[in-house]
């Protein structure tokens, strides 16, 4: 089974569209179109800080953004194979905006401080440049080691002004960081209310531990935004996802875009001389996103 972080062995996920029914079934499930209505456009000022958080593998540096004033459910915003970095910072704060304290991590610090790429050279292409992304990678997929860092992250929320306690935590996760959302909500289950996997990767494997079979540890409303190429790739993935949690009766979206691996981050580099980043699909999954934080973090 290859190592390579958009293989549909490994990182790469699933899905195809639903039936209407099957779709109609989640959703209602979810409750998410009962308890949003229109999504409103982030307006909040943000103020941003670099932080270092100690977790039980070392000191993690990551962003912290929130709202300049008041209260807010804490977000932990896991980044693609590329790791922290301006792209990312403004996903976070552009959640912050509305209306969240959010951490965006950086998933390699075992190994090294971001940057941790060059991603006007990076190529997918280059055996050189994929053997380094896989070396930093092992370091977060190791056994335990995205859920001791949840559970570092959750501890840095408890002691933030900013962080309202009493609300439930939402996750967010691009590519690779898909699977590490699955990771901390099955992790701290009473904590985690909501949890978003955009195009992630290897959320449906053959190893014993796929997240996957998380499935009946997690209590989080869950949203599942699956790209095409990876569906085509691994068509019976989404089935086997939309399994695990309806035995688990964890309320879960699954639904496909027309787009390619990668399609939510505007700094994803070209495949083959092709953009990979889709406006249009990105602002979708985005309201998605904010519908699902507006019914799960209560």
């Amino acid at each position: 089974m290859s190592d390579d972080p958009r293989d549909p062995g490994e990182n790469d996920l699933l899905a195809s569209a639903l039936s209407r029914r099957d779709f109609v079934a989640l959703s209602l499930a979810a409750g998410l179109a009962a308890a949003t209505g229109p999504v409103s456009a982030a307006t909040l000022p943000v103020t941003e800080s670099n932080v270092q958080i100690k977790t039980p593998d070392g000191t993690c540096e990551a962003a912290f953004i929130h709202p300049t004033s008041g209260s807010h459910p804490g977000v932990i915003v896991w980044p693609d194979a590329f790791g922290l970095r301006p792209s990312m910072r403004d996903i976070g704060k552009r959640i912050a905006a509305e209306g969240y304290s959010v951490l965006v991590p950086n998933p390699f610090y075992r190994t090294a401080k971001s940057p941790v790429l060059d991603m006007t050279t990076f190529s997918f292409q280059n055996k050189d440049d994929m053997t380094k992304l896989q070396g930093l990678m092992s370091g977060i997929n190791a056994a335990g080691a995205a859920e001791k860092d949840a559970g570092a992250f959750v501890a840095f929320f408890d002691g933030q002004p900013s962080v309202d306690k009493k609300k439930k935590i939402g996750t967010q996760g691009y590519c690779m960081g898909g699977a590490l959302v699955v990771r901390t909500a099955a992790a701290i289950p009473d904590r985690i209310g909501a949890g978003a996997s955009f195009h992630g990767g290897g959320l449906v494997t053959d190893r014993p531990d796929s997240p996957h079979t998380l499935a009946s540890r997690i209590k989080a409303r869950m949203y599942f935004g699956i790209a095409a190429n990876d569906d085509e790739r691994q068509p019976d993935a989404k089935d086997k996802l939309r399994a695990a949690f309806a035995a688990a009766k964890v309320p879960a979206e699954i639904e496909v875009y027309q787009s390619q691996h990668g399609w939510c981050v505007p700094d994803m580099p070209a495949e083959q001389g092709k953009p990979i980043y889709n406006r249009p699909d990105a602002e979708r999954a985005w309201t998605k996103l904010v519908a699902l934080y507006k019914a799960g973090l209560v």
